[in-house]
Order: C-alpha cells, then structure tokens, then sequence
C-alpha cells in the first residue's frame, strides 16, 4: 500500500469530455484518484439527482478503468449558503448537503470539501453566522450516519480563510466527522496579509486535517496560477500537512483551454510526487 494518495481536482481537465475520458485522463497522468466537482452551476448540482442507474453506470466504470473518484468539492454552497437569512435558501442548502452526503456514499467518495462561507452574495452577520453554526452540526450528524468526512475548505474571504479560523468550528461542532480540508494557496495568502506564519497556521488543525489541496497562488490572486510561478513553498507545506497526519493530497488547478492540459497534468505530478515521496 502507498503512503498516500495523490488526486486530481476534475475541472483540471476539459469539462466537455466524457467520465471515461476524464478518468483516463487522469490515471495516464499518474494520479490515485479524482476529486469530482459539485459547484453552483444547475449542471453540476443536476448531479445530486442522478439516478440509482446512473451512480452505479460510474462506479462501474471507476472500477473498469481502476481510477476511483474519492473526494468532492461541494463549493454548491457558496450561491445555497448554510447560513443564509432567507429561508428557502437555507432549505436548499440542507438539501444540498443531504443529497451531497448520499451521493457521495453511493459513488465511495470518502471526503466532502465544504466551503468555508457562512454567506458569500449577501452580508455576513450574526443571523448568518448563527445559522451557519446551527446548520453545519446538523450537517455533520448527517455524514456521521453515512460515516463520511467533511472539511472545510480555507477559502479567500475573512471568514474562514486560515486553518485556526477552520479549528473554531470544528472545536464548537466536535465531531469525528468534521475537520479542516486547508488550500494551501489560500493559507499562505492569508498569511502574506496577516504578517502570519503559514506553518504555524497548518499547526493549529494538527489531527484534524482530512486532506489537502495542492494549489498555487500569489498575492490577491487566488486560482489559474500555474504551478511554479507562485509563492507557494510546496516543500514545507507537505512537511507539515504530513507531519499533522494528512495523507491525502489534490493538485487543484484549472482547464481554461490550454491545448496542453495534459501536459500540465503530468507536470504537478512530476512536481508534487517526489515531495511526497520524501516524506518519513
């Protein structure tokens, strides 16, 4: 068995492509497995409705190509928020998160990537932050049943974009089944605006770190950086996800038409491998 995994987030490849494509894609390339994608958009959310038939049909084919889909980035909730002061939204969301949570026991997926916003369109406040807590524990009794993991996603906003601020709500919800899924783009911007130590940060989620996200940035700029031309210490980020018990990594970057995608995908992985091959 390996000591870790290495994933692949799937808008890393062209969307128009098939599963099967999509999946090969990312086996060529080297990866242990996928991190479907369940965003805003009415054709990704469509996906929580996807027939008995239709799961199986992409289980099925998982296993004939033998790259599972093992993770979800349910970023859904940034346009159905958890705490949003309108009540049908705040249904939505729940349902959302119920269908979610199905979806991904149906398929294997062992981790949902929660976004870590109490609202993202409207205002923050202290409705929107009290409803958020309220409906993140019901969220997470909802994976306990199903025994899948959540974690929060360290995103570019206030709210919740460094790995102590993710910890306050684990801390408050305390359950086995909510930790900190951290970016470590996101984080280390945070940390160029705070005058903080990026290290120190991941520190603070030690035991409680599910994943990590592999993705670069720089300063402000938050996605669509290629790798290597960031200020991202990759290197010591691995070090000390690994040293505070993470062992499942994503390369998150993006398909924005780049004819040599593949190309790209080979590159993180010949980037990203050897540092994790180097870990004790």
């Amino acid at each position: 068995m390996k000591k870790y995994a290495l994933g692949i987030y799937e808008k890393a490849i062209p969307g128009d492509l098939s599963w099967r494509e999509k999946l090969q894609a990312a086996k060529d390339a080297g990866y242990d497995f996928m991190e479907i994608s369940i965003d805003e958009t009415d054709a990704k959310l469509a996906r929580l409705e996807w027939t008995r038939e239709e799961r199986m049909e992409l289980v099925n084919l998982m296993s004939e190509i033998g790259l599972p889909l093992r993770s979800m980035c349910l970023s859904g909730h940034r346009k159905y928020p958890l705490g949003s002061p309108d009540p049908a939204i705040e249904a939505r969301s729940m349902e959302i998160m119920e269908k979610a949570i199905q979806l991904a026991d149906d398929l294997g997926v062992r981790i949902i990537q929660l976004a870590g916003y109490d609202v993202y369109y409207v205002p923050s406040s202290a409705e929107t932050v009290e409803r958020f807590g309220r409906n993140l524990k019901k969220a997470a009794d909802m994976a306990a049943r199903l025994g899948i993991v959540m974690g929060f996603e360290t995103m570019e906003t206030e709210f919740m974009n460094t790995v102590e601020k993710s910890m306050y709500w684990v801390n408050k919800v305390n359950s086995p089944y909510l930790g900190v899924y951290p970016d470590m783009g996101n984080i280390t911007n945070a940390a160029v605006l705070y005058g903080t130590d990026v290290l120190a940060d991941i520190a603070t989620g030690d035991g409680h770190l599910v994943a990590t996200h592999l993705k670069e940035t720089v300063p402000g700029v938050f996605r669509e950086v290629q790798f290597g031309t960031g200020h991202v210490d990759f290197k010591s980020c691995i070090e000390a996800t690994w040293k505070a018990g993470v062992r499942r990594y994503v390369t998150e970057m993006w398909y924005t038409g780049n004819p040599k995608w593949k190309k790209d995908l080979d590159e993180a992985v010949g980037m990203m491998r050897p540092l994790l091959d180097a870990q004790p």
